[in-house]
């Protein structure tokens, strides 16, 4: 069976447009978070938070999908791409989108008495097809479906790209999606105690929370042999997947649950155990202790004495249903560079048996597999097993 590659990549996050930054700022260990200079809303007291320092050019609105779209573009050029063949399938995850018929949910907040959606109401919604895709679709129009998985929707939806990709269903498939910082998703996480008044620690004996961030990110899938034949890399293979909605915890992430998850995506790929884990980690108490505990026991099925483990939420923040796209990219890119990246913020790593919790730069000499690990509220599981080639 051909191998279904990541052939490009694109990111939007609080260290600006592109994936270089946002790489050069993990590998330096430093945080993006502070004070909001954009962002309010009547429960925010000040927490620090992750912002894009782009701002779009006026009338580029909502941001939701100007950061999309940025991140869209990003990922075609980088897979050597003009425009989207004849086929191909867009997976737009997020919330929602404003673009929604009248049936849809009653949850969905009420438009303006002219019927117009407030403006912060279009950061909460989608983002918008129509507005990710832009001109990048090409001259046809590509199909587009929309996954809401909560903060697992990005790996849910890489998952299910590679499965349309597998079966012949579309030549080419992009995951893309956006998070805005705005007061619904503010409060959603405010009345679970998930926010820290402090920037997130993920893994610190001292955590006490998460940091919201926003962004855009955006991966292109295919097979190898189509990204070869325009001179596109296709070096790192989604080799192994696993997407689950389970669990008895509403909110705090099971152990259990994510320890099957993760054995799932390694017997997907038939792979021993990977290399190197780029984790969920938000950098709440139990979130961040369940992962551990998962970790410890899959690590010690496998062998594995001194497992890396990162995390980037403690330098952009929490992006919740895209987060998954910087956690891909990070393993992506620690496959290509031979280096697991710091997590920012930590200081004082809870001790571990059998993971190794970096905080500075480490070399990993001849890695080639890395896990990727996204969990959400109701019991949403996904873990991928990249392998590079």
């Amino acid at each position: 069976m051909s191998d279904i590659v990541i052939s490009g990549l694109g990111l939007v996050t609080p260290f600006g447009r592109g994936v270089e930054p946002y790489w050069q700022g993990l590998l330096g260990g430093r945080s993006a978070l502070g004070a909001a200079r954009r962002f309010a809303a009547p429960l925010y007291r000040g927490e620090p938070v992750g912002e894009v320092p782009w701002d779009p050019a006026p009338g580029d609105a909502p941001r939701k999908s100007a950061y999309a779209r940025a991140a869209f573009g990003e990922a075609l050029r980088a897979a050597g791409l003009a425009e989207l063949p004849d086929g191909a399938v867009v997976l737009v995850v997020g919330q929602a989108p404003a673009t929604a018929p009248a049936t849809a949910p009653a949850t969905a907040p009420a438009p303006a008495p002219d019927g117009r959606l407030l403006d912060e109401e279009r950061e909460f919604l989608g983002p918008d097809p129509a507005g990710v895709l832009g001109s990048g679709g090409g001259s046809a129009s590509p199909r587009v479906l929309h996954l809401s998985h909560a903060c697992a929707s990005a790996v849910f939806a890489v998952g299910y790209a590679r499965e349309l990709l597998r079966a012949g269903a579309a030549p080419v498939a992009v995951v893309v999606g956006s998070s805005v910082l705005n007061q619904y998703e503010y409060a959603s996480m405010d009345v679970v105690r998930a926010v820290g008044r402090t920037a997130a620690r993920p893994f610190d004996a001292e955590r006490a929370g998460i940091s919201l961030g926003e962004g855009g990110g955006a991966v292109v899938l295919e097979h190898a042999e189509r990204a070869r034949s325009r001179g596109a890399l296709a070096d790192i293979a989604v080799a192994g997947a696993a997407c689950r909605v389970s669990g008895p915890k509403a909110a705090a992430s099971d152990a259990a649950q994510v320890a099957r998850c993760m054995r799932d995506a390694l017997a997907d790929a038939a792979a021993d155990r990977p290399d190197h884990v780029h984790a969920h980690a938000t950098g709440t108490g139990q979130g961040d202790a369940a992962e551990l505990t998962a970790l410890e026991a899959v690590a010690a099925e496998s062998g594995a004495r001194a497992l890396p483990v990162s995390s980037h939420k403690g330098a952009i923040g929490h992006l919740l249903h895209i987060s998954g796209a910087p956690a891909i990219a990070a393993a992506a890119l620690t496959l290509r560079t031979g280096i697991a990246p710091p997590t920012a913020g930590l200081r004082a790593p809870e001790p571990t048996e059998r993971l190794v919790l970096p905080t500075a730069p480490l070399e990993l000499a001849g890695a080639r597999t890395a896990a990727v690990n996204s969990f959400g509220f109701g019991g949403n599981n996904a873990s991928l097993l990249l392998l590079r080639r």
